[in-house]
């Protein structure tokens, strides 16, 4: 790092830290503090929630997966592209959610089941929130340790200081300083200005680092690799572990089942301007990773040939070295990526990949600390104290509530090894919660015949089989570490049968995506079964449409239809009478762009099908795989630079339109998220 690099660092902080200071002001009320006073527009929501959503420990989790499952694993993402259209333009789950005007996803709970279940799901969504939030900081501080290649102590005085713990006060305590000055107003802002930084950081980053490394040695290299382990052609992948075919078909699952079911960036789902704005939003959302999923498809790829290629054996000899000094195997995995652009990257861009970094830390661990925080204060602690509180206490608490799972997670980050690729150990703790919460969000939405006692039991049989998982991955790390099973503990069961136990679950345990797939299976069927039942005995019709807030409980402002009738073409594309001409050219786009991708995916998957049935096999068309990953790239390149600036100008006047609405708003301080039972949804006497 040269002193240009740490000048780009400093000033990138200031900026984010000169906007919180602005904007705290237009925060008063606990609406404000949760949801922005609902008066975000699509293209901030999207940008902002874009980089809340990434977080530097999910670039380094990328770069971490990347590497081991190489381009294959985006053909299969290409599978996706249809599906999360479906779920995007239709307003799938998160439109309906809006209209319930809910502040968290738990109240909306209360209101379609009953306030103990509020709890219930509050209390499993914290619990599981802090125990995934807690490698945050850990990742994210080790990044920059390696990356910015720091010592092990600073020196204050006399004093020896760890250099681990004070990088995670840094960010942790910046987080927390931006949700207690301006709760979510604040954090949409500066995500947005994050965001918009780190995107342009993203598409300059690939360009340069591709024309760096040369697409020769790409190709040189990635034809190296044995048969079963091909980092270009996903048909013939059979040997790759974790990563693979099983991996992306439960994602394709999760993204209509577990569709709003992850908790850690609610604020963001309550905080459009309308349903209809969010629902907006969200196809947005769909342009916006087109450019991030370049950089975290292409980027490890250049790692691995950088590693792997003769012409480079120097500096890959040099990142080895200093990944050998690193004594735990999974943080050895996750350090390779940032040691080996460390090594690559020229003066300038070096700092700014840092103030990348150092935005997309700030900008999850803010985002992450606000959900968390305003979920244990909303949907358990009110509910069990059964009456609101004055605003005055209720802001005081919920900022308490951020300063406590702030210490909870740096306690946490301290102490805890971890024992598998991030995105497993997210699969694993994520399914906690969002392995049950989907069938009970899609049954509250879309039925009127799903019931409390359904909710119930989907929820209790989620928690027990996902907890069982992540108490036997603990099991796994124990053993691996110790060689001893289950932690030590004496062998009640007689002589080596728990370590027996202990090597059998080292070898066949799902992964955390398995255990998520399995939870999502099962908590469906049993939400359906119990429900129905329950219907047979005593059929109770739940009123959606209050709920909803449709017909005579609509509330005025929140609908932006015209009441004009849609012709069945438009309604076929997910189009309502909310839709202006923007809007339509906008679904079209959309729709033609991921429709085209699928076509290549379908016509590609049905041609190497079909070579497999054939003498001629799959595996003699990695030149051509090559030839279609590199036009990929410039194809992605061109459209994000685009999007850039669209999203640049729209964010910014969405910016400045909040602020402007928040500015003369008078706030109702009733609208704190309270159910009272003269308004809780839930008429029949399902609980």
């Amino acid at each position: 790092m040269t002193i240009l690099d740490w000048l780009i660092l400093l000033v990138m902080y200031c900026v984010i830290m000169g906007s919180m200071l602005f904007t705290r002001q237009h925060m008063r009320g606990v609406a404000d503090y949760l949801a922005a006073g609902r008066s975000a527009g699509r293209y901030l929501l999207t940008v902002s929630a874009g980089i809340a959503a990434v977080g530097a420990i999910t670039i380094v989790a990328n770069l971490e997966m990347g590497y081991e499952a190489g381009f294959a694993m985006g053909w299969w993402g290409l599978s996706m592209s249809l599906f999360m259209t479906l779920v995007t333009v239709t307003g799938w789950v998160n439109y309906r959610f809006r209209r319930t005007r809910a502040l968290t996803l738990s109240e909306f709970f209360e209101r379609r089941y009953s306030r103990r279940f509020r709890i219930f799901a509050g209390s499993v969504a914290f619990g599981a929130g802090l125990i995934n939030f807690g490698i945050f900081p850990a990742v994210e501080a080790r990044f920059f340790i390696h990356y910015l290649n720091l010592p092990e102590f600073w020196h204050l005085g006399p004093l020896a200081v760890p250099m681990y713990p004070t990088i995670m006060f840094i960010t942790l305590g910046s987080a927390v300083w931006f949700v207690l000055s301006g709760g979510h107003v604040s954090v949409l802002v500066t995500d947005f200005i994050q965001g918009v930084f780190a995107y342009v950081v993203f598409l300059v980053m690939a360009a340069w680092l591709l024309q760096k490394v040369g697409w020769d040695d790409v190709s040189t290299v990635m034809l190296q690799t044995p048969p079963g382990l091909s980092k270009i052609n996903p048909f013939d992948t059979s040997y790759v572990k974790d990563f693979n075919v099983t991996y992306f078909l439960i994602g394709v699952i999760g993204l209509f089942y577990g569709a709003m079911s992850w908790q850690g960036t609610q604020a963001y789902n309550t905080s459009a301007r309308s349903a209809h704005e969010g629902k907006m939003g969200n196809v947005l959302g769909l342009w916006r990773g087109i450019g991030q999923g370049m950089f975290m498809t292409f980027v490890p790829i250049l790692i691995y040939t950088v590693l792997h290629h003769p012409d480079w054996k120097p500096l890959a000899d040099g990142v080895q070295v200093q990944l050998d000094a690193i004594p735990n195997e999974a943080v050895r995995s996750q350090m390779r990526g940032p040691l080996t652009l460390s090594a690559l990257l020229p003066t300038g861009l070096m700092g700014a990949f840092a103030a990348l970094m150092l935005c997309a830390s700030i900008s999850t661990l803010n985002t992450y600390m606000h959900s968390w925080s305003s979920i244990f204060v909303q949907d358990v602690l009110i509910p069990l104290r059964r009456k609101p509180l004055a605003p005055a206490a209720h802001m005081l608490t919920l900022r308490l509530s951020v300063v406590f799972v702030a210490l909870f997670t740096f306690i946490f980050a301290l102490f805890y090894k971890q024992s598998q690729a991030i995105l497993l150990f997210f699969a694993l703790t994520g399914a906690i919660f969002a392995g049950w919460s989907g069938a009970v969000i899609i049954g509250g939405l879309y039925t009127k015949w799903g019931t409390t006692a359904g909710a119930w039991a989907a929820g209790i049989s989620g928690v027990t089989l996902t907890m069982t998982g992540f108490v036997l991955e603990q099991a796994k790390r124990s053993w691996r570490e110790t060689g001893t099973a289950f932690w030590g503990l004496v062998d009640f069961a007689g002589p080596g049968r728990a370590e027996a136990w202990a090597a059998w679950v080292e070898h066949h345990l799902p992964n955390g995506q398995e255990i998520w797939g399995w939870s999502m299976w099962v908590c469906a069927l049993t939400y359906v079964a119990v429900s129905l039942s329950q219907q047979l005995v005593r059929r109770r019709v739940f009123d959606l449409d209050r709920l909803l807030h449709r017909g005579p409980h609509a509330v005025p402002g929140e609908f932006e239809g015209t009441g004009l009738a849609v012709s069945r073409g438009w309604r076929a594309l997910g189009i309502t009478d909310e839709f202006g001409r923007r809007d339509k050219i906008l679904y079209l786009a959309t729709w033609g762009w991921n429709l085209a991708w699928m076509l290549v995916f379908a016509v590609g998957t049905i041609f190497f099908l079909t070579r497999r049935l054939t003498a001629h096999g799959w595996t003699g068309y990695d030149r051509q795989w090559l030839h279609f990953w590199h036009t990929r790239f410039w194809i992605e390149l061109v459209v994000s630079s685009l999007v850039m600036v669209w999203f640049t100008v729209g964010g910014a006047k969405d910016v400045r339109r909040m602020l402007r609405e928040l500015k003369s708003r008078t706030r109702d301080d009733s609208d704190d998220g309270y159910v009272h039972e003269e308004k809780a949804g839930e008429r029949g006497g399902n609980d």
